[in-house]
């Protein structure tokens, strides 16, 4: 059903919206018998005529609603195709057996879609994401009476209107009283030197790191070249050229070399990895 709708060119409102309002205006108000059929074709049959006929007489509405939250900076005609994306929602769910109107019932979708809407636009960091925090959110705009900051015991009036911790109230006030600054500054010299860019991390290493990692690498290798040293020579000899060499001999050369079989050389490498580990670990 939405699909269908949205297709109509009267279903978007764009550039010119007086000529969307006009369109509109042109929709009978359905009579309660009439908006009754109508959902019941919907629900029985699944008729998209009827949907689509329930949809556009109550776009007004739409519009009507949208019209309150002209105080957040945001586009009126994306406000009104989001509210109406929230009345198709409701024409599909509607339940004429209820025995309430459509615009009763649909009126909790459609401020639900453009609540949505403001909360994604309104800054670029989202103010509200918890339902405490969204109901503050938009009753805090329309309870504060000036631009001033509210005192304590408008904090506390608020809070307990609302239902929510004073401190909550606060929060939510200076969320509403910030503004979004540049990420790289651009705009004054003062938004330069505060952006946040200046903030973040350098990725070129910590000189700290180098100096440290390097002394780790120093204290290794002294370490290894210590045990290497308390080893016997053949022992040596072995671990040289099974792991310190380009050039790694296998156990069988080394066998060969040494006139023993490989499994002799295997234990003689494991002797001396053992005696090393634990020459370094005790260095």
């Amino acid at each position: 059903m939405t699909t269908d709708v949205m297709k109509m060119p009267s279903m978007a409102p764009g550039a010119d919206l007086d000529a969307y309002l006009r369109t509109i205006s042109q929709f009978p108000i359905l009579s309660p018998e009439q908006e009754k059929s109508l959902a019941q074709r919907l629900q029985d049959h699944g008729d998209l005529d009827a949907a689509r006929e329930l949809v556009m007489c109550h776009l007004r509405f739409v519009v009507h609603l949208a019209r309150s939250y002209k105080g957040y900076g945001l586009s009126q005609a994306d406000l009104i195709q989001e509210g109406n994306v929230g009345l198709m929602k409701a024409v599909k769910r509607f339940d004429p057996s209820v025995g309430v109107r459509l615009i009763s019932f649909a009126v909790h979708w459609i401020k639900a879609e453009m609540h949505e809407y403001i909360l994604r636009n309104w800054r670029i960091v989202k103010v509200a994401t918890t339902k405490a925090q969204r109901k503050l959110f938009f009753n805090l705009r329309g309870a504060k009476k000036t631009s001033n900051w509210l005192s304590v015991e408008e904090t506390d009036a608020i809070a307990n209107e609302l239902g929510v911790p004073s401190v909550e109230v606060t929060r939510m006030e200076s969320r509403l009283s910030a503004s979004d600054m540049a990420f790289d500054g651009y705009g004054s010299d003062d938004e330069a030197a505060t952006a946040p860019v200046h903030y973040l991390p350098s990725a070129a290493p910590d000189p700290a790191d180098l100096v440290a990692d390097a002394s780790s690498d120093k204290d290794m290798h002294l370490r290894l070249s210590s045990g290497l040293a308390a080893l016997d020579e053949r022992s040596r000899d072995i671990l040289q050229q099974r792991w310190l060499s380009d050039d790694k001999s296998t156990l069988h050369e080394l066998a060969q070399e040494y006139g023993v079989s490989a499994e002799r050389i295997r234990q003689l490498e494991k002797n001396a990895m053992n005696k090393l580990k634990t020459a370094i670990a005790g260095a």
